[in-house]
């Protein structure tokens, strides 16, 4: 049962901010892929070493004029580098070593020791808890804390509802669905810091949030989150059992009830893109959707925070066919890219997801579209690449800032053609 919370003590356990497997040799290969060929020998060498994508998500999203990036153990370095320049493919390395980029990610020394919550570095859970607590303690008129239910580890996932109209239009917002993306929490947490700072200063965010609420759940895949400070850095998905025993973990953004496990998913467990037992079998995405149909009447617009790629998507995922009102959707979309790059000209790809990026089964964002929630999209955050998961800390704030000015556009024009 959902329970509306306004938190006034919250007690947190500590994590560790080291996590036991390390990647020291690992390298982030970069390849171009110009022809058929280049597709099948990254495929067939993908099947020899196991690769790690990162890039599209899955050896089976790869096409020509395509690029791809893909992360490799320290001993396979000198066999893949010499396969690479044998079939005369285009190829750079972007991280010599994956753990020097690790601890380089958080580059802001003096912030690294603090426990206490900030904007501009990434925390860990605990304190992303602690944070959520202090927000609807310190702002009880515009912001409370609501625990939508647990994850199979157990721990509460929290939604922070922003906002003072008791009629108006919602937008839906989550973050983190995968783990190794630490920029898309962070960015949930900056925009509700916003909001609430904003409030009394910015008459554009008081509008906002007298008119409409923002339901904002900072970290939906909280067990995978906690999994890459402590063991993993790299590793996407959930941390429920599967059947194999050997593998763990169900890719929440494959497990909602919209063409579940077709096109770009797979029943294997061991895989990143693993669609789970069944529709929605992950306490994670079940707690969303039930929050989001017992809501439905006021959610308007939902939008998911994902890394890498700065693109702006919108549906359908699961097939190249246009959404109804696909031409609303690309205007939005049109505008809110040219709001991220008035600030530091940086350059967003729209359009919708299927043929944008790649086709994806069971996307939360086509579920949600398909509840009757006529304003769906995708953020995919800096970068295109060259730090890829491991955006440092410093690029926190311009990330965060230029989003901000996207979601404001989108949700003023949902305030402004909501009934």
């Amino acid at each position: 049962m959902m329970r509306l919370l306004v938190i006034w003590f919250c007690a947190s356990v500590a994590c560790s901010e080291s996590s036991s497997l390390t990647f020291h040799g690992h390298k982030v290969i970069q390849v171009q892929l110009e022809t058929e060929e280049h597709v099948k020998f990254i495929k067939s060498m993908d099947k020899t070493f196991n690769l790690d994508f990162w890039r599209p998500d899955s050896p089976s999203r790869i096409a020509a004029n395509m690029t791809v990036d893909f992360h490799i153990h320290a001993n396979q370095t000198e066999s893949i580098l010499h396969l690479l320049k044998q079939n005369t493919a285009q190829f750079q390395v972007l991280f010599h070593d994956l753990q020097v980029g690790i601890e380089a990610q958080r580059d802001r020394p003096r912030l690294r020791k603090s426990k206490k919550h900030k904007y501009i570095k990434y925390n860990d859970w605990d304190t992303i808890v602690d944070w959520t607590c202090k927000m609807a303690t310190e702002h009880p008129d515009l912001v409370s804390r609501i625990e939508i239910g647990n994850t199979y580890e157990d721990r509460p996932m929290y939604v922070l509802r922003v906002g003072s109209s008791t009629a108006g239009p919602s937008i839906f917002m989550d973050c983190g669905i995968h783990a190794r993306e630490w920029i898309s929490p962070a960015f949930c947490q900056w925009f509700v810091g916003e909001l609430v700072s904003g409030y009394s200063k910015d008459e554009g965010i008081k509008k906002l949030l007298t008119n409409m609420n923002f339901y904002i759940l900072p970290v939906f895949n909280i067990d995978g989150y906690i999994y890459t400070w402590t063991k993993d850095r790299m590793w996407r998905k959930n941390r429920s059992p599967t059947s194999d025993s050997n593998c763990f973990g169900t890719d929440l953004n494959r497990n909602f009830n919209i063409s579940w496990c077709e096109i770009g998913s797979s029943d294997d467990p061991c895989t990143e893109i693993y669609c789970g037992k069944s529709p929605q079998s992950e306490k994670e995405s079940k707690n969303v959707a039930d929050f989001i149909l017992s809501h439905l009447k006021s959610i308007k617009a939902y939008i998911s925070v994902h890394a890498y790629s700065q693109m702006l998507l919108y549906p359908y995922s699961y097939t190249y066919d246009p959404a109804p009102n696909s031409q609303e959707l690309d205007a939005i979309s049109k505008g809110a890219v040219l709001e991220i790059s008035r600030l530091y000209k940086t350059k967003y790809v729209y359009g919708p997801a299927a043929s944008t990026i790649y086709p994806t089964a069971g996307s939360s964002d086509d579920w949600a579209y398909a509840q009757g929630i006529q304003y769906a999209f995708t953020f995919e955050l800096r970068d295109r690449g060259k730090y890829g998961f491991l955006l440092p800390e410093s690029k926190i704030k311009a990330t965060c800032k230029e989003t901000t000015l996207a979601v404001k556009y989108i949700a003023n024009y949902v305030l402004s053609h909501s009934a």
